[in-house]
């Protein structure tokens, strides 16, 4: 599926003017780099959760210590996140 429709859009571009190709291609790879961006954050802090909710269930003394460690991690993972979409964004506006 992804083949027929890379050779799709190769074919559009092919017959479309450059500077519009290049737009719609640079907006189709923003798209894609925002979307695997997110995806990635979304798994990243799903597996952080699920690490702190077994941890927590495995020594519930040191639930406070883990929930601590755990929002910084998901901080930390969002910040990269928010810096990937930048980076993603930008790459449209070049």
């Amino acid at each position: 599926m992804l083949n027929s429709t890379l050779l799709l859009l190769q074919d559009v571009a092919a017959t479309m003017d450059p500077a519009a190709a290049k737009e719609y291609l640079s907006l189709l790879g923003a798209g894609l780099g925002v979307g695997l961006t997110l995806i990635g954050a979304g798994i990243g802090i799903g597996m952080i959760g699920s690490s702190a909710m077994q941890g927590i269930a495995r020594q519930p003394e040191a639930a406070g210590n883990i929930q601590t460690s755990a929002i910084i991690l998901a901080a930390l993972i969002e910040g990269a996140a928010l810096f990937a979409l930048v980076i993603a964004l930008l790459f449209k506006l070049i």
